[in-house]
């Protein structure tokens, strides 16, 4: 059933926008891309985590048979397309990983990783009977994998690891054709002169792959893409700066942003880049032998040699000013986004990025006392944040998984074997939703509008349709205390009723003014229909 929506004055629109998309980066892990998150990631952008999204996979050619998981980790963020000549190559002195735990204990099961080898051809241009070094990254027209007008040829390699991602079982993943475990990596998309069908060049480091321990084929690509997500961050960041926030009244913040003024925010990621990792995987391949449990959780992660030695002299060459050495070291960590940017308090923010799903315990206050929605009371002179403490329906839905819909069986067993810990969870039991019918507020769809209840979305894993910002508000201003009710519906404890949120009923009318599936058509270019499911990267020049 639709709800009825509350009508805002038009002057308060920009500022209830800002409100609540400031809310939505309240203690829930989601609304944006997670750029430059903690002080020390700042330092190395290369190994930066943007987004994660894990989901069935939904090409028309997936829909029937047996069952494939996506797997997109986007990596260095705010890519400005005219970033010449060197672009944003990956760091090959780094080990970039994506993480699957299929036994709900915070550990790694399953761990993809990727190496990166970026060789210099070292092309010369004769100049006056003298061979010279050309300064850029191409001598001309690029239009096939590995091409010869290349000056840097971009490699990768992917190893599957089975148990611990540092003492597990280790195999390659190598293309169906011919065999081999190295792949090429796509140039940027540095404009429409050298690479005149950017999609169509792109389309060609898609590659079918045996992956050890699977009995079908799975599909990988490394490269750079459209960044797909849509926020409305400077003025947010800014302490709510936007035009009439002045003259907000306390009584005022009870409006709520209407549906039909959802495109009200600007977009700030919209002439932006990233590069993408991704994986499918046929889904038997990634569920624990035998425990019959369909749910599986995931993140990505990303280290560095624990030492670097910068040299005074550096050689000729590619990359030759620093050797890396010593034990890799965690310094990127991410499953829903935005947990460590806003959720995770300034001085655990390093901490953070360096732990594992398995101790977030030590984290577990930043979720059930979450800052930033008194953060908004503060800002706005009046109380909007929901007063449930502590707030187990954010641990719930979180850290934990939804009962019957993605929780892990190791949380329902006697005695429990679950480990609350900060990771995307997806029950790959659900069937996935065709792009065209998919709902983009996933299991808040019948909530909000005529469309019904999207099982295959947000928060059961997360694909690029997903308005997770509108899902996530919902939930961090009370709205699964309001559906909770006072008989404890979904067991999310007493307190967690309708009187803790001062919103009320008006919660599922909450849209933070950027609207995910109009961005991605208006600002952004369209999604795919069928794997790697992100968008043609914007060129450098047209």
């Amino acid at each position: 059933m639709k709800r009825a929506q509350p009508r805002i004055p038009a002057r308060l629109l920009p500022v209830v926008a800002a409100v609540a998309a400031l809310t939505g980066l309240s203690v829930a892990p989601a609304h944006a891309s997670s750029h430059r998150e903690a002080p020390a990631i700042t330092a190395t952008p290369k190994v930066d985590g943007t987004d994660f999204y894990m989901f069935n996979s939904y090409e028309p050619s997936r829909l029937t048979g047996p069952g494939y998981v996506t797997l997109v980790a986007n990596y260095l963020p705010l890519q400005d397309a005219y970033g010449g000549p060197n672009y944003f190559k990956l760091d090959p002195n780094a080990l970039y990983e994506i993480h699957v735990d299929n036994n709900g204990d915070g550990k790694e099961d399953v761990t993809f990783q990727f190496r990166f080898n970026n060789t210099l051809r070292g092309t010369t241009l004769k100049i006056g009977g003298t061979d010279v070094a050309i300064p850029l990254t191409q001598s001309g027209q690029i239009t096939a994998p590995n091409a010869a007008t290349s000056n840097v040829n971009e490699t990768f390699t992917v190893d599957i690891v089975r148990g611990d991602r540092r003492t597990g079982t280790r195999g390659s993943v190598t293309n169906t054709s011919g065999g081999s475990n190295v792949f090429a990596k796509p140039v940027d998309n540095i404009g429409m002169k050298t690479i005149p069908n950017y999609a169509a060049y792109a389309a060609q480091h898609i590659y079918t792959v045996n992956i050890p321990g699977c009995a079908s084929t799975g599909k990988v690509f490394v490269g750079q893409r459209k960044d797909p997500f849509a926020v409305n961050l400077g003025v947010i960041f800014d302490l709510l700066n936007v035009p009439g926030a002045a003259d907000f009244t306390p009584a005022e913040a009870a409006f709520l942003l209407d549906n039909s003024k959802k495109d009200a925010g600007t977009d700030d990621l919209a002439d932006a880049n990233v590069t993408t990792l991704a994986v499918e995987v046929p889904t038997s391949c990634l569920l624990a032998t035998g425990a019959n449990d369909p749910v599986i959780g995931g993140w990505t992660t990303a280290s560095l040699r624990q030492g670097s030695l910068l040299s005074s002299a550096p050689k000729s060459g590619y990359q030759t000013s620093a050797l890396a050495g010593g034990a890799w070291t965690q310094v990127s960590r991410l499953g829903m986004p935005l947990v460590n940017e806003v959720v995770i308090g300034l001085p655990d923010k390093d901490k953070f990025n360096n732990s594992k799903p398995k101790d977030d315990g030590q984290f577990a206050t930043y979720v059930t006392n979450p800052t930033l929605p008194a953060l908004v009371d503060i800002a706005l002179g009046t109380a909007v944040a929901p007063t449930n403490f502590p707030r187990t329906d954010l641990v719930t839905t979180f850290l934990t998984g939804i009962t019957g819909v993605n929780q892990p069986k190791a949380f329902s067993t006697t005695p429990s074997t679950g480990v609350a810990s900060e990771m995307l969870r997806l029950n790959t039991a659900i069937a996935p939703t065709p792009e065209a019918t998919q709902n983009r507020l996933g299991l808040l769809g019948g909530l909000l509008g005529p469309a019904p209840q999207d099982l295959a979305g947000y928060p059961n894993g997360r694909r690029p349709n997903d308005d997770v910002v509108d899902i996530s508000l919902i939930a961090v201003m009370g709205g699964l205390c309001v559906a909770n009710g006072n008989a404890d519906t979904y067991k999310l404890g007493t307190a967690c009723k309708p009187s803790a949120a001062p919103l009320g009923a008006a919660v599922f009318g909450l849209h933070d003014g950027v609207d995910q599936a109009g961005a991605k058509v208006k600002a952004n270019g369209p999604l795919l229909p069928t794997f790697p499911y992100l968008g043609t990267p914007l060129p450098g020049a047209k």
